[in-house]
């Protein structure tokens, strides 16, 4: 359909293209650029916790279980269809300008997980509910942006987060495996609800146990495709970065890339594939029993960097340095056969098939993710009346997207996802002040006490700190006490 094409380019193109990488920028200078400069921090508090034994939470998720399941719904089809997509609609410079939002996404992501989790509730059963419709409206203070960004959120898990998704599925199995579609879309279907009726519990389990299995498989055998050509990586990586100030100069400008098609598929194929700014993946996070907002932040910054920096990165530059990509060529393949052509041209055949089981898995923890942010979202509008109804279209529209084509599902997930995402990066940006001062603090608490520096009874008359201005510091009842600039 042209009218979702041209409706989905007036949004992006470039009122929402400059609201994320605005977002992002304001993230990121307000911080410092925490994502670069403090890597050992966010690495040590998130990467460096995977192996660490923690307490079972009660009454919501653990951190990592809010992370698989947040990664479930981030890292898929994205990961694999998307990057092709954006390659062959805006070239190489496209995987340029998703470092770039990926980049500034990373704190973009922080500051969504810190107030998913600032401002949860708890639910009726007892459970924790957090997400950009409740920091819109008891952050923003503004019930018609949270309204707003739920009516967006569900048809966005439809499209996006269900038909692009099975009908991944369907296309790499037939491709594979010669399997038929609606066979297919029907067993996709029907286990999708066996295990939404477990509710997010049952999601969290399962997330947990397909990530790092998809997330192993993938990065293996994209990783063997880059060791078999390494010699060719410098070269791809001086494509891209060359690509993105001058799109037509792979093919001397016969396939119509511009700096502003390579921008406009490089962000939103990279919010697709992170979901930073678009809000979703907050909902997840803001199931969790945090022991503080910044720390589950922290996560998003993660989550960022292995979805996008990390696994999009191994997917563009297995494309670029297999030779299977052909850019000045209509009937080139593009999409998830692109990528698995990419991964056959040193596995083989079994490379077609680690593809084919790797959309899979990552295709269908995403319609898992999905079915969970499309019923918070249902139940913020309604109080769960109409969850048993949304359950059935939802799985309805599993086995249509098995049948659907790909190209008008992906125009369908961009309209959907630009309507999202404008209440979410408003929320972000008004409230970006109290984000970054909940992460200073945290900083600054957690800075060595021998990097502190010393302030010997700063604690006046009034019982007022002379140094943080603040009656509340937590010296002020032992005025004796040396204390440190924290």
């Amino acid at each position: 359909m042209d009218f979702l094409a041209h409706a989905a380019d007036v949004l992006w193109n470039p009122w929402l293209l400059g609201l994320f990488l605005a977002a992002g920028l304001v993230y990121s200078a307000g911080s410092g650029f925490f994502q670069l400069f403090e890597f050992p921090t966010w690495w040590r508090s998130t990467a460096g916790a995977l192996f660490q034994r923690r307490k079972r939470s009660k009454g919501g998720l653990s951190p990592l279980q809010a992370l698989a399941t947040a990664l479930a719904s981030t890292m898929g089809t994205g990961s694999i269809a998307g990057v092709a997509t954006a390659l062959t609609l805006g070239g190489p410079g496209a995987v340029f300008w998703m470092w770039i939002s990926a980049l500034l996404g990373m704190m973009t992501s922080c500051g969504e997980k810190l107030l998913a989790v600032k401002y949860q509730r708890s639910g009726p059963d007892g459970s924790l509910r957090g997400g950009p419709m409740y920091y819109l409206r008891d952050g923003l203070r503004s019930p018609l942006l949270a309204g707003c960004f739920c009516l967006a959120c569900i048809p966005a898990t439809l499209a996006g987060g269900n038909l692009v998704q099975s009908s991944s599925i369907a296309a790499g199995l037939e491709a594979a495996f010669h399997l038929p579609r609606l066979p297919v879309g029907l067993v996709t279907a029907l286990l999708a609800g066996l295990v939404m009726v477990g509710g997010l519990g049952r999601i969290a389990a399962v997330s947990s146990a397909l990530v790092p299995a998809m997330a192993l498989l993938y990065l293996g055998s994209g990783g063997a495709v880059l060791v078999a050509n390494w010699e060719k990586i410098p070269d791809a990586v001086g494509t891209i970065l060359s690509c993105a100030l001058s799109p037509g100069a792979v093919a001397g400008g016969g396939v119509g890339w511009t700096v502003s098609t390579a921008l406009r598929y490089g962000v939103s194929r990279g919010v697709f594939t992170n979901e930073a700014g678009l809000g979703t993946s907050a909902m997840a996070h803001g199931a969790a029993k945090a022991d503080c907002p910044t720390q589950q932040g922290l996560w998003g910054i993660f989550e960022v960097f292995l979805s996008t920096i990390l696994v999009c990165t191994v997917t563009a530059l297995a494309i670029l340095v297999s030779g299977v990509w052909t850019p000045a060529d209509p009937a080139a393949p593009t999409g998830a056969p692109l990528t698995a052509a990419a991964f056959a041209s040193v596995l083989g055949k079994p490379g077609e098939g680690v593809v084919a089981v790797s959309l899979l898995l990552f295709a269908f923890s995403s319609i898992l993710g999905w079915s969970y942010y499309g019923q918070q979202c249902l139940e913020f509008l309604s109080g769960g009346q109409l969850l048993p109804a949304y359950r059935v279209i939802f799985l309805l529209c599993t086995l249509l997207g098995a049948v659907w084509e790909a190209d008008l599902i992906w125009q369908l997930t961009d309209l959907c996802n630009a309507l999202m995402a404008l209440p979410n990066l408003t929320a972000l940006l008004f409230l970006a002040p109290q984000a970054l001062r909940d992460l200073a603090r945290w900083r600054a608490e957690e800075k060595p006490l021998s990097k502190r520096r010393k302030w010997k009874n700063p604690i006046d008359s009034r019982g007022k700190c002379a140094y943080h201005k603040d009656r509340k510091c937590a010296l002020a009842q032992n005025k004796g006490a040396t204390h440190y600039d924290l």
